[in-house]
């Protein structure tokens, strides 16, 4: 048959975890039409994947691209890591429904919860929907580099039904429920792709208020789960501290039962290096019940980066530091490296907020030099505060140094989830845990302080490949667990898998030479807005419904991406 495109002689990695065969893929109106040996099309574009990885896109469902989507094209970061569509709207935060009044107030949740410059939302955001089938109607026409699902935001929910009392957290009526249970079957039934909420203290709008799903009702999350069991269709997706496990852990099952649909909730190692198996093992027993619950987890540690360009550093509450924080960079460099501020600098204290943060890093301890490539899965005695020690230098004097070095650009990198053991063994045991899925990267947020959209490029490379510590993961159960799984988990069963009648999103891989780069800031936010971006190496090409959207790590004038409408 013809094809409009023909993958030629790759090692194929199909998604399903079966193990790499050499083979041909034609792909024909954005779907695979046919795979086999020394297949042949006349006037097909024809891509030599010989010696290469062939896989399927990857399936990101944990990213908060809601904003960005509404003016950009490209979902950078997730662009040069391999990702072929995305799901945004997580952790209960997003732009729909909205009433004219309450502009502000979702732009300081978001801005609070996931670190987006509320002036970037301000000026980029156009507003023009009110309900949320009115926001998947202003993303319909707009083109991208992969593809985009969305879910209802428990957050702006409330808002739009309670008004202030809903930001208050105060408790919702028998009537309130009852408008947020038939706008979450309406949202479902417009495409949605599933529902999100927070119960976690972590998140707090941009002035110190807590997210208004915190505290909800039994009620009032049993509401919203007939909802989505009303509409027939849908996901649930929910972050909580489950500081009362047993409690909070009922309660969430009760409400993935009462939806009769699956849900996914956010698990991670914290201080206890063991707290996150006590989940897991609720989680277990619950699948075992019959309710359909996985952990979303992550492959590496969650990081914060600290350094000059980014939002925090060590000395950003020290007063001479804070005097110059607003000259160019290469002047503050040049300022900073001179002895006698250098001395001013030292000889100041941090403040009373930051000696909390210093805490978490276990006074340096816990704080590591990135590099380029960066080192994920960094040794205790590669520690700043080791590498002081060594040269019998004081810990402070060390790490503003380090800072400045790459002109002022070198990142130091703080891990504040899942290496309390300073290894990555409990993402290992995640990652292969038969109720985990993957997730967290949390692409387009937290843009001056974490860089995590690069985790599909890590999980491959790190675990299947690189990894100096500990034990490998094989290559094929690493693709399927960030393709046909994590599609699977959000209901689009036509992508991830690459066999005929699937969507042709395809990466074609230089395995051996795959690893992500450092992350660096970029100032292309509305507002001039800056983000942390981060580039890979080993990307041939990445295709979306069939067209090369990127080359080589170069961008195509392809943008064959479009809004994903489930439910129907």
């Amino acid at each position: 048959m013809g094809f409009d495109t023909l993958i030629k002689g790759g090692q194929v990695v199909d998604g399903s975890g079966g193990a790499a065969r050499t083979a041909d893929i034609g792909i024909k109106d954005g779907l695979v039409a046919e795979m086999g040996d020394k297949l042949s099309a006349q006037g097909a574009r024809v891509l030599d994947a010989d010696g290469a990885l062939v896989a399927p896109g990857f399936v990101d469902i944990h990213t908060h691209y809601d904003g960005q989507a509404t003016w950009a094209e490209r979902m950078a970061p997730s662009s040069h890591h391999g990702v072929t569509s995305v799901v945004v709207g997580n952790c209960g935060v997003g732009f729909a429904p909205v009433r004219d009044t309450d502009h502000n107030m979702l732009v300081q949740l978001m801005e609070g919860v996931e670190d987006i410059p509320g002036a970037a939302l301000h000026e980029g955001l156009s507003w023009n929907w009110e309900s949320f089938p009115d926001y998947l109607d202003a993303l319909e026409p707009r083109h991208f580099d992969m593809d985009i699902g969305t879910q209802m935001p428990h957050g702006a929910l409330r808002v739009y039904v309670m008004g202030q009392r809903g930001a208050d957290r105060e408790e919702a009526t028998e009537d309130d429920i009852k408008q947020m249970r038939a706008l979450t079957t309406e949202a479902l039934q417009a495409g949605a792709l599933g529902f999100s909420s927070s119960r976690t203290l972590n998140h707090k709008s941009s002035n110190g208020e807590p997210t208004p799903s915190l505290t909800a009702e039994r009620a009032e999350l049993l509401g919203i789960a007939a909802g989505v069991r009303d509409a027939g269709c849908g996901v649930i997706e929910l972050i909580s501290d489950f500081d009362e496990l047993d409690t909070e852990f009922e309660l969430i099952e009760t409400m993935a039962r009462e939806s009769t649909r699956p849900m996914s909730i956010s698990l991670a190692q914290g201080i206890s290096p063991h707290g996150w198996r006590k989940m897991l093992d609720k989680i277990d027993a619950a699948v075992a019940r019959g309710t359909p619950i996985k952990g979303q987890v992550a492959p590496r540690a969650i990081g914060v980066l600290l350094g000059l360009t980014g939002s925090v550093n060590p000395f950003m509450t020290h007063p001479t530091f804070k005097r110059l924080s607003t000259l160019p960079l290469a002047e503050r460099v040049a300022t900073l490296k001179q002895p006698e501020v250098r001395a001013a600098v030292l000889a100041e204290s941090p403040s009373a907020n930051f000696k909390l943060f210093a805490r978490l890093m276990a006074d340096f301890e816990k704080v590591w030099v990135l590099g380029d490539p960066p080192d994920y899965e960094p040794a205790p005695e590669h520690s700043v505060a080791a590498k002081a020690r060594a040269l019998g230098q004081d810990v402070w004097a060390y790490t503003y140094d380090a800072m400045l070095e790459m002109d002022g650009r070198q990142m130091l990198y703080t891990p504040f989830a899942n290496y309390s053991e300073n290894n990555l063994d409990c993402c290992r045991d995640m990652i292969l845990s038969k109720n985990t899925v993957m997730g967290l990267g949390d692409g387009g947020a937290h843009v001056g302080t974490i860089c995590d959209a690069s985790y599909t490029t890590y999980l491959l490379s790190h675990w299947g490949k690189d990894r100096t510590r500990g034990e490998l993961i094989d290559v094929p159960t690493l693709i399927k667990a960030q393709t046909r799984d994590t599609a699977l988990a959000v209901g689009l069963s036509d992508r991830g898998l690459l066999v005929p009648g699937m969507r042709a999103d395809i990466n074609l891989i230089d395995f051996d030479n795959l690893r992500v780069r450092a992350p660096r800031i970029v100032n292309d936010l509305p507002a001039g807005g800056a983000r942390l971006e981060q580039l890979a190496d080993g990307y041939l090409a990445t295709l979306v419904a069939g067209e090369v959207t990127y080359q080589n790590g170069q961008a195509t004038d392809a943008l064959p991406g479009r809004l994903i409408r489930g439910g129907r």
